[in-house]
């Protein structure tokens, strides 16, 4: 029988109505089944992980991601997939996150949630969670994982983990692939898209548990102040990330490139992805990035901020040179990055 496990962190999805107060409040996960009683029709042996206390996304770290990957490490040879209820809020951190974390990884790990409580009439968590679970039970006929990745599904949609960004607070579509088709829809049958869904890696499943988070993040806007830039440029950070404009694209005021040049001379990693959530950096094709390429300003072609932000992290703290970091950074590593 085919052994799912579930890993409940927290999050809307596992919310109910306290009927004396009112209010949402968590309940007891292990009893899934009385909230989702459709769950005894899936011909899966189904066990459950609670975090206790449950935890709010907003309050995700490094140290959960880290305990996440240990949950996955103790069970991997016991489960053949695995499914983790997770607030949306910082979903696409932790899925990113875990896709660096992860090696070697041969079984599916999928994270949902949802926009309205289990308890609600209208509720989407049901169908995300019955479907994730599906999903992380697909097998191909030779028996290996439809989807040996890291994803997300929300709203009949399976996304990259590291690919994905959360979009609207008050859909139920609340998830997008901006530069990355879906690897699998949910319709009338389960429709997975081999061709986007990364292979099989032929080596032993292991996990890395090292996180630097010592990093500052720059967004740009028109009329940003000398001030602004330095307090960051200037700062003890070990990385830079820089929102900028477009493909790229900064101010090339000589105060604003002199400020990061300072901060490549002094060591530290800076990194160019741009605000817009579709496209991606083309450092050099406009005058307005080619200062930044020529100070050794790293591209970030088209990854998310979420993917930026943790594959950063994952490298700084995992024993990296700052050139390899540099390098790492421009490579596809988890499928994060599409290079052109």
């Amino acid at each position: 029988m085919t052994r799912i496990l579930i890993i409940y962190t927290g999050g809307t999805i596992g919310m109910v109505h306290d009927q004396k107060t009112g209010v949402l409040v968590p309940f007891d996960f292990t009893q899934i089944s009385q909230n989702v009683p459709e769950l005894k029709r899936l011909n899966y042996l189904i066990d459950v992980h609670s975090f206790s206390p449950v935890i709010d996304s907003s309050d995700m770290s490094p140290e959960i991601w880290i305990e996440l990957a240990k949950i996955i490490e103790k069970n991997y040879g016991e489960y053949d997939g695995f499914v983790i209820l997770h607030g949306s809020d910082t979903m696409a951190f932790t899925a990113s996150a875990l896709s660096f974390m992860l090696q070697g990884l041969a079984k599916p790990v999928i994270l949902t949630g949802s926009q309205l409580p289990i308890g609600e009439i209208r509720t989407d968590a049901k169908e995300n969670l019955i479907t994730a679970l599906e999903i992380a039970a697909s097998k191909k006929e030779n028996g290996h994982a439809r989807v040996p990745e890291v994803a997300i599904y929300f709203d009949y949609q399976l996304f990259r983990g590291n690919r994905a960004i959360k979009y609207d607070s008050e859909k139920f579509e609340a998830f997008q692939s901006p530069n990355y088709p879906m690897l699998a829809e949910a319709g009338v049958n389960l429709e997975f898209y081999e061709n986007y869904i990364l292979p099989i890696k032929e080596e032993p499943f292991s996990i890395r548990t090292s996180f630097n988070s010592n990093i500052g993040v720059l967004k740009m806007y028109p009329g940003i102040s000398k001030s602004a830039v330095e307090a960051l440029t200037l700062s003890n950070v070990d990385a830079l990330i820089i929102e900028t404009f477009g493909a790229g694209n900064t101010p090339t005021a000589p105060w604003f490139l002199a400020c990061l040049k300072e901060a490549v001379d002094s060591g530290k990693i800076v990194i160019d992805i741009s605000q817009c959530n579709s496209g991606t950096v083309a450092l050099g094709k406009y005058e307005t990035s080619k200062g930044l390429k020529d100070l050794g300003i790293l591209s970030g072609f088209d990854m998310t901020f979420e993917a930026t932000v943790t594959k950063l992290m994952f490298l700084l703290g995992n024993g990296y040179s700052k050139q390899e970091v540099a390098k790492l950074m421009e490579t596809n590593i988890k499928g994060e990055l599409s290079k052109t």
